[in-house]
């Protein structure tokens, strides 16, 4: 067991050292695990979710064509005709953000918002860095509202074996969507603040032109059916991993057919972010390396004794290191590692996990916010400006972040423990 959490603990320190070669880390390190023997060489397909998988990579590649179609981009700019001033644009760029990000990767909602952003701040000749920082923000928390709406929900989902209508109403209670958008309001009112003496008049001038409207249907297509999907009784476990490769491949090859070519074929292959599903395809093979080691039952152990029988504290204690550590190190990994602890952590308590699943969720999702490298929308986000010649700061970010994360955690973890204690 000492060999695995060692093994483990270095992987994490060398995620967060070398962010750059992230993927790549933890594919060594899940190849160590399995050459120690830690994990045994038969169980490493059993241990990868490949529904999870399948499911960001199909949405990745639907997510390319409704990029190119134009329509978020005509959506951002309906809105911006809209709003009075700077600060109203900026707020409710944020909030468009966090509502495309409740049904699309975060990373992917900032890449088709903050262009929208980036034009309006060159056009009025204002600072762009708060308004992109608000939109990554934003598209972060959002994240946790919905099934589909990040990996790390992704995870609770399959682990806990949700489907998307229980994001909204589980167990005859109201489920974590309600939390989430409760928290999203109330962070509207930090940007409302920070934004208070941006008063420039906005317009969004010629709107956008729409190139294509099948990219916008199959995506809400993709969302439809996964909804559909949850209905369906004993449904196979690849079953929502196939609907998003389907439509993503039903997208381009009508654009193979359009254009005579298999090059659309190539494109997609291209687009898909390869290292993100390595990264997480080795971090099932790790913490299966750990599990099967043992590491999770004593981390379970070490938090019921940390909080004796006190279901409060445990919960507490949950939401608020998941906050501080997913600050620091991505919330993928944090994530995954944790639901096992959590079950553990329930088992031992001899209580149901949802309480403890939903607070993880929370905490680690808005704990991204805190810092510039706590989420990869942030990266995202950041490194947009960096291209446009512009720094950005711990104190640039923070100054949004810290403030709009404690507000929208400390919402959750108060109404999570009012419907689910």
């Amino acid at each position: 067991m000492h060999l695995a959490l060692g093994i483990f603990l270095v992987t994490y320190i060398l995620l967060l050292a070398f962010g750059k070669y992230r993927s790549y880390i933890a594919a060594a390190s899940a190849i160590l695990f399995v050459l120690l023997g830690i994990l045994p060489l038969e169980q490493v397909a059993g241990a990868i979710d490949w529904n999870v998988l399948l499911m960001i990579g199909g949405t990745m590649g639907t997510v390319v064509l409704f990029i190119e179609s134009g329509m978020p981009a005509l959506m951002a700019d309906v809105i911006m005709d809209h709003m009075p001033n700077i600060k109203w644009a900026a707020v409710a760029l944020s909030l468009f953000a966090g509502i495309i990000s409740a049904f699309v990767d975060n990373v992917a909602t900032v890449l088709m918002v903050a262009p929208v952003a980036m034009a309006l701040c060159k056009k009025l000749k204002v600072n762009p860095v708060p308004i992109i920082i608000a939109i990554a923000v934003s598209s972060n928390l959002q994240g946790a509202a919905t099934l589909v709406g990040d990996t790390t929900s992704i995870l609770l989902g399959n682990y806990a074996g949700m489907t998307f209508l229980d994001f909204f109403f589980f167990q005859g209670r109201p489920g974590i969507f309600w939390v989430v958008e409760i928290g999203a309001l109330a962070s509207a009112c930090v940007l409302l603040f920070y934004f208070r003496h941006e008063t420039q008049p906005v317009s969004a001038g010629t709107r956008t032109v729409v190139k294509d409207y099948v990219p916008s249907v199959l995506l809400c297509g993709t969302v439809a059916l996964l909804i559909l999907a949850s209905f369906l009784p004993h449904r196979p476990a690849l079953t929502n991993g196939v609907i998003c490769m389907a439509l993503a491949i039903l997208g381009f090859l009508r654009k193979a057919i359009q254009t005579r070519s298999a090059a659309p074929f190539g494109r997609l292959v291209r687009e898909i972010d390869w290292q993100t599903l390595l990264l997480l395809a080795s971090l099932f093979v790790i913490i299966g390396g750990i599990e099967s080691a043992g590491v999770i039952d004593a981390i379970s152990q070490l938090f019921v004794r940390l909080a004796g029988d006190n279901l409060f504290l445990i919960y507490t204690l949950i939401v608020w290191a998941s906050v501080l550590f997913s600050a620091f190190i991505d919330n993928i990994p944090y994530v995954a590692t944790m639901l096992p602890v959590v079950q553990g952590i329930s088992v031992l308590m001899g209580v149901e996990p949802y309480l403890l699943y939903f607070g993880l969720l929370i905490g680690a999702t808005l704990g991204g916010n805190l810092t510039p490298i706590g989420a990869s929308a942030n990266i995202a986000g950041i490194g947009i400006l960096r291209k446009a010649g512009y720094t950005v700061t711990n104190r640039d970010f923070m100054g949004i972040g810290l403030p709009f994360s404690l507000i929208a955690v400390f919402i959750g973890y108060i109404l999570i423990w009012m419907v689910w204690h």
